[in-house]
């Protein structure tokens, strides 16, 4: 049997008693957005990371850690690798 839980109630909950916890996860949900989009314009454009290593001056390790979350790009770094995929960095207010 399974029982049916509210993800949306469960992360507040948690926020409510931690609030450093809902700062944090704020923080990281940006990062997956842009990670995610880095990420899909690279596969539009029919790349490889190892393709987009070679064009960007960078090794296939380096993107696959950046696509994972493990290491973070430096900003020279994320503007070759947009460069290359035919992107700029744009600031917008919210």
């Amino acid at each position: 049997m399974f029982v049916q839980i509210s993800v949306d109630r469960i992360m507040e909950e948690a926020f409510a008693k931690d609030p450093e916890l809902k700062k944090m996860w704020e923080e990281s949900r940006t990062e997956y957005q842009v990670l995610g989009e880095l990420i899909k314009m690279r596969k539009e454009k029919g790349m490889s990371q190892s393709e987009l290593a070679e064009k960007a001056g960078s090794k296939q390790q380096v993107i696959s850690r950046i696509e994972n979350k493990e290491s973070s790009p430096t900003l020279k770094t994320m503007c070759r690798m947009l460069d290359v995929l035919g992107y700029d960095i744009q600031f917008v207010p919210r």
